[in-house]
């Protein structure tokens, strides 16, 4: 079990997202492993369920702004912070995560992860880079502790390195 429970995005976000993404495009459904001409997705991060794709399931690459979501919601002013970046969901409704994939997702050793921290007003309050290691929970906790040792931080995203993917959100305990 984590010490701070990852946030997939929420039922409302999710749903608007499979009207129109964040960028205004309208939802393209795609069979995961398929002959769909998206990169094979099966095994890509579902923000939904915060676990992989499996083969077969109908998901859908939307653009998603999570910051300037949660800012609508608490009544923060990012400005220049905010920003948008594909994601996969599901291209339906899901149940969520599921019990049995409890703990932080998409933990491959040797991933690098960027943990950007916010504050309450919606800025930047600096970040940290962190290498998965066998035991990525472990590393994953004491790197959000440092995060909320900080009394401004309000939330944390952590990131794909690589790709610059949102993976999920942590908020303030």
């Amino acid at each position: 079990m984590t010490s701070y429970p990852p946030r997939p995005i929420d039922a409302t976000a999710l749903k608007e997202l499979r009207t129109a993404d964040d960028a205004g495009q309208v939802l393209r459904a795609y069979t995961a492993g398929g002959s769909d001409d998206l990169l094979d997705s099966v095994g890509s991060p579902l923000r939904c369920c915060l676990r992989p794709v499996r083969a077969g399931e109908r998901v859908a690459l939307v653009s998603y702004a999570p910051l300037r979501r949660w800012a609508a919601a608490t009544g923060a002013e990012p400005g220049a912070y905010d920003e948008q970046g594909p994601v996969f969901v599901h291209a339906e409704e899901c149940g969520g995560p599921e019990p049995e994939t409890a703990g932080y997702p998409f933990t491959r050793t040797g991933a690098l992860r960027v943990l950007r921290r916010y504050t309450a007003d919606g800025h930047i309050a600096g970040g940290r880079l962190l290498e998965l290691p066998e035991d990525a929970g472990a590393a994953l906790d004491a790197a959000l502790d440092e995060a909320f040792a900080d009394p401004r931080v309000a939330l944390v995203h952590v990131r794909a390195v690589e790709y610059g993917c949102f993976h999920f959100e942590v908020r303030r305990p």
